[in-house]
């Protein structure tokens, strides 16, 4: 990947969906736009293409981020990083994501985990072991190569 990281804002409260797209620039991403809702989520996944989208679980029309996520994983085949503070919501596969960023999350913890996927999405593989505040589905551990930094350290 040569090109900077899009991202896809899914976070109906639209204070920290603001500070969401300034973390991501801080990053080095673009913030390729917001989402309130599922339906816009998937609507705007399906239409800008982009590289990430970070998910909230309880979106303005209830708890359908996971529904969200797996078609913005899927159909639209976005890598999906969750923000939530409802991780109990989450089922064991995390509907395809690639990985969570349990809420409360500092400023810090985000811009790390958007470098980290974007450098495991330009490379193909784990550079180094996810940041903290970063969990990867076993999926994306295996994808990336991280079980073997694990074994390896």
């Amino acid at each position: 990947m040569s090109h900077p990281l899009s991202v896809l804002i899914v976070e109906d409260e639209v204070l920290l969906a603001v500070e969401l797209g300034f973390l991501v620039r801080e990053a080095g991403g673009v913030d390729v736009g917001h989402a309130l809702d599922s339906a816009d989520a998937v609507r705007l996944a399906r239409t800008l293409k982009p590289d990430l989208a970070l998910v909230d679980v309880h979106l303005s029309d209830g708890p359908t981020g996971v529904d969200a996520a797996r078609e913005i994983a899927g159909s639209a085949g976005a890598i999906v990083l969750f923000m939530t503070a409802n991780l109990k919501r989450l089922p064991d596969d995390l509907a395809g994501a690639c990985g969570v960023i349990g809420k409360p999350y500092s400023d810090r913890a985000v811009r790390r985990a958007i470098t980290f996927v974007a450098r495991c999405l330009r490379d193909g593989a784990a550079p180094e072991l996810p940041p903290p505040g970063l969990v990867l589905s076993e999926t994306f551990v295996r994808r990336w190569g991280v079980d073997q930094l694990e074994a390896a350290g």
